[in-house]
């Protein structure tokens, strides 16, 4: 099974599974190419959605691995049972709603050693949940693929010290390895902020001085980070 570059590093960020759920597996692309490599004993791929999950049964079956790779209806990890797993992969969908998925099965999940975590969106407030929730991260990674930029986290059970605004935001991991991805990253959030703060510093009114203030502060730690990844 061919992997996207993106579900590449997510199954590089899982390579100590032995027993992996896949929640929104989608067409369970990663659990048959983990399977495909020896890593596995045992997958459950996961999905909230009849169609996508019909989907992944469907290629499991070709690739001969009905008898390893299991599929289950599921909202999050209700489905899954405590020692079932030793690795979830959440991928592939808003930090909000990727919150929810840890908040509504933190019974289950503490039984699970590794999660490997790929949110879309809400990055900075989605680390701060982590960190807050008592989870450690203890890797990252970032790629782009077909023109956008996914960062990634490998996360654990423990306490971990706050990092400061720039980690949360970009990533400490990603911050002190120089990430190239997370580099060019930065200099088109820079690229794109700036523009928005020359239009806003062209208009007036006070919704537009509070949004530009905000902007100018996005800025601010775009450049600590800049400073920060050199």
């Amino acid at each position: 099974m061919q992997l996207s570059k993106r579900l590449e590093a997510v199954a590089r960020l899982a390579d100590t599974a032995k027993r992996l759920a896949d929640v929104g597996t989608d067409h369970g692309h990663l659990p048959i190419a983990l399977m495909e490599s020896g890593q596995l004993e045992h997958a459950i791929a996961m999905d909230i959605n009849r169609g996508p999950l019909a989907h992944a049964r469907e290629n499991i079956e070709q690739h001969g691995l009905s008898g390893r790779i299991e599929t289950r209806l599921s909202d999050g990890v209700q489905a899954l049972e405590p020692g079932e797993a030793d690795t979830v992969v959440v991928a592939g969908m808003g930090g909000a709603l990727m919150g929810k998925i840890l908040l509504d099965g933190e019974t289950v999940l503490r039984s699970v050693d590794t999660l490997v975590l790929q949110p879309q969106s809400e990055i900075g407030w989605f680390r701060r949940f982590l960190h807050e929730r008592g989870y450690r991260i203890t890797a990252e990674d970032m790629v782009k693929e077909d023109g956008k930029y996914y960062p990634m986290m490998r996360v654990e059970h423990g306490e971990q010290e706050s990092w400061s605004d720039t980690e949360y935001q970009y990533g400490s991991y990603l911050l002190k390895s120089h990430h190239q991805v997370l580099k060019e990253f930065l200099e088109k959030e820079e690229h794109i902020y700036t523009e928005i703060a020359e239009k806003l510093q062209r208009a007036s009114g006070e919704r537009t001085a509070e949004r530009l203030r905000e902007v100018k502060e996005k800025l601010r730690v775009i450049a600590r980070a800049k400073e920060e990844i050199q």
